[in-house]
């Protein structure tokens, strides 16, 4: 019943995502979600971590691309100073911006993974749509009034499926 929600892999937050990592799993392309994933919902501005991250993953040929169900206009502003292709009005937990990823990308659903924070919306949609996911702790635990329900329904969901799953625990990197 909840296996659509659970991840291929956990870790703690996207920069432990590494080209030497994507290599080795035959991962080519990565696409990620936005807010509290790649930058805190209520600060766009990023970090230095995560410019650096951004910059080895270029420097490897690695491709990323946001999917958000954000409008165009805020996460195009969002994004200004990271120069990242973007997919807005997703639509997660349903397959539509993932698959656009794909396509875009030009690559098979093996070779790319999706990275979120929400086990409701990016995690489901991915493993809906045949692609690997990576669920990632929040950059920060406050979160938009919208998505505090998901939250809610995310903590129980999560204590079924670690019931049902005792490996599914934070790692330091994808293996």
């Amino acid at each position: 019943m909840f296996s659509k929600y659970k991840p291929t892999w956990m870790v703690e937050a996207i920069y432990q995502i590494t080209p030497e990592h994507c290599h080795s799993l035959g991962i080519k392309a990565i696409l990620t979600d936005l807010d509290n994933t790649l930058i805190a919902w209520d600060n766009p501005d990023g970090t230095e971590e995560l410019r650096h991250w951004l910059e080895g993953m270029q420097a490897a040929g690695i491709p990323v691309i946001v999917v958000s169900n954000n409008s165009h206009d805020r996460v195009s502003e969002a994004l200004k100073f990271l120069n990242l292709e973007f997919i807005p009005r997703a639509l997660k937990p349903f397959t539509r911006g993932i698959n656009q990823g794909v396509k875009r990308l030009g690559l098979t659903k093996d070779e790319v993974i999706m990275v979120g924070d929400q086990i409701m919306t990016d995690i489901k949609a991915s493993n809906t749509a045949g692609v690997r996911s990576v669920l990632v702790k929040p950059v920060v635990e406050t979160d938009s009034w919208k998505t505090q329900f998901n939250r809610f329904m995310e903590r129980k969901i999560m204590r079924y499926l670690k019931s049902k799953h005792p490996d599914m625990v934070w790692q330091g990197e994808l293996k």
